[in-house]
Parts: C-alpha cells; structure tokens; sequence
C-alpha cells in the first residue's frame, strides 16, 4: 500500500533529518519528522552520549522541539521515524510512552527505513492501554 503523499513528504523529511545525527558509540543513526495542525514540521534525530541514559532518540527530539517551540499535547498530526534498517524502523518503548501523552492514539506514525519500505500504524497501535498519570490541579 503506497504512503499517502503527505505521509511520504514526512518520511523524506525524516531521512533528512537522519544525516545530522550523533551516533558514535551505535552507529545507528535515525531521523524523524513530526508534523503538526498548522502545518509546521519539526525534525529529530537521535543524539547519544557515553552516559547511555543521557541520549535522545530522534522521535523524542522531534516532539520535544515542537513544545519548546511552544506546540502543546494533541498538536501534533503525523510523525514519521526512519533508519537504515532492512524492515521499516519502529519506535522504542520511552519513544512510545512519550507520543502517547503528547499524540492522539489515532494520530499516523510513519515507520521507514533508507530504502522503499515503510508502514504506517498509529500511536494507540503502538502502545495499547498506555500508563497515564493525571497531573495535579494548578
């Protein structure tokens, strides 16, 4: 099933955003791209650090710079992850909980790699019956 073009502007913008990764220690560099209501992308890549527990992955990036660029939770409207991968990549688990608290369940999530192949599932797909915490009244 061909990606709507929307979807496969994304995935290119994703595999853009790949080249400026830092990935030393894996060598596993990976790109994404997030779009939002208003039309705005925002870009990620994965940055590591010696310290493992210090890195960022690339959907994280994406989604953290779309906030600090003052976007808020349930802004966002496709995101789309790649790698050079043989099969389109898939999100990890922190990657997961964080789209789940910032991203509607039914929001599109691109998976790709470098070459042909993608696939498109959504968050709530990702991450069924995901832990939520209700913030405290301000």
């Amino acid at each position: 099933m061909a990606l709507a073009p929307v979807h496969a502007d994304l995935l290119a913008l994703a595999r853009s955003a790949r080249q400026h990764a830092h990935a030393p220690y894996s060598g596993f560099a990976v790109g994404a791209a997030v779009r939002t209501r208003d039309g705005r992308h925002f870009l990620g890549c994965n940055v590591e650090n010696a310290a493992y527990g210090l890195c960022n992955c690339a959907e994280r990036t994406a989604l953290f710079a779309a906030i600090a660029a003052g976007c808020q939770p349930g802004d966002f409207v496709a995101l789309a992850v790649v790698a050079d991968t043989p099969e389109p990549v898939s999100p990890c688990g922190a990657c997961r909980q964080v789209m789940s608290e910032l991203c509607a369940a039914d929001m599109p999530v691109i998976l790709g790699s470098l070459g042909v192949a993608s696939s498109q599932t959504s968050v709530g797909a990702l991450l069924p019956d995901a832990f939520t915490l209700q913030a405290p009244a301000r």
